[in-house]
């Protein structure tokens, strides 16, 4: 028997200064792992220095993580995946930890939950950004984590195999998360350490920018995924605008028999179509949704649980024995 092959996945972008030092450190604690480094169109030695430190190196044209993200899903066949960014700001030493609760548990994800000991490693926007989007999705989605923007993640085939990667940035670690939250699969989180970023090494993370994005992702998901509660938002807010105009028509027409403002009245009836609208809208794709869910789901079943293989294994060769 063997053990799972376990592949690890460091998507890079201008990162010559600290490549070599995140693939000896990997390969130091996971001796059996491939170690593959994804560039994103580098314009510094990322790609040499990573061959020379020993990683299978693969590029990706289209800029953005969330493209390198989905090359690497779907290019890499493992039994379990370890990500992380090529920066050597995450901890490779808690790679074995978190791979071990993954096969243990048979969980299909655990996230690297970030303790950061510097005050240079983690700004303080980023922190209260992670608090505010982590209290933003347990409110939309009944539960979260409490770093979803951490990129030191490990996942199960399963996983990675039936997650249709759709971001193109940042955002590619909430919409990992929303893929958790919202098909209720079995995960973990682990405190481990967060370093400062090495001399030489420089962050492509826009506070503003990206956390727009993110917001915009999360917005997206949402109305994606909760389409009854998102359309029937609209259509409450559009009925209430509609119930506010009409008030004083009603007045009038109780006092005289007459309604003196046709336009006021015609935008009311507008108002309440649209809101009806609305509201049909979000039924009908509710319905759309349970079935993409039903789809994904599906597809998630057709692998089997991490660790489960060995299990299974295991049982034969005794079975045999007997």
């Amino acid at each position: 028997m063997t053990g799972p092959t376990i592949a690890i996945l460091l998507p890079c972008f201008n990162e010559e200064a600290a490549i070599a030092q995140t693939v000896a450190g990997f390969r130091a604690v996971l001796p059996a792992a491939h170690i593959y480094v994804y560039d994103n169109n580098s314009s510094d030695k990322t790609i040499a220095v990573a061959r020379a430190a020993g990683a299978t190196v693969r590029c990706e044209r289209i800029q953005g993580k969330g493209a390198v993200v989905r090359r690497m899903f779907a290019d890499v066949d493992a039994d379990i995946y370890v990500m992380a960014d090529g920066d050597a700001t995450y901890d490779a030493a808690a790679a074995p930890a978190l791979v071990a609760r993954l096969i243990d548990e048979q969980l299909d994800m655990v996230v690297g939950a970030r303790i950061h000991e510097a005050a240079e490693a983690y700004r303080r926007g980023h922190v209260l950004g992670n608090r505010m989007m982590s209290g933003i999705l347990a409110r939309l989605f009944g539960r979260s984590f409490s770093d979803i923007f951490s990129g030191y993640r490990v996942f199960s085939r399963r996983f990675v195999k039936s997650f249709p990667v759709l971001s193109a940035g940042f955002e590619i670690e909430t919409e990992i998360s929303v893929h958790a939250l919202e098909l209720r699969l079995p995960t973990a989180e682990i405190e481990t350490r967060y370093f400062a970023r090495i001399e030489g090494s420089a962050s492509k993370l826009s506070t503003y920018r990206d956390g727009i994005r993110i917001l915009r992702t999360i917005a997206t998901l949402y109305r994606i995924e909760r389409p009854v509660w998102f359309f029937g938002l609209v259509a409450g807010v559009l009925l209430a605008l509609a119930l506010l105009l009409a008030a004083p028509l009603v007045v009038t027409y109780l006092d005289t028999g007459l309604v003196p403002r046709f336009p006021t009245a015609i935008l009311v009836t507008g108002l309440v179509i649209l809101a009806a609208l609305n509201l049909f809208a979000g039924l009908i794709l509710d319905t759309v949704v349970r079935g993409r869910r039903e789809v994904r789901r599906l597809a998630y079943l057709t692998y089997p649980a991490p660790g489960l293989e060995l299990t299974r294994a295991s049982a034969d060769v005794g079975g045999s024995r007997a």
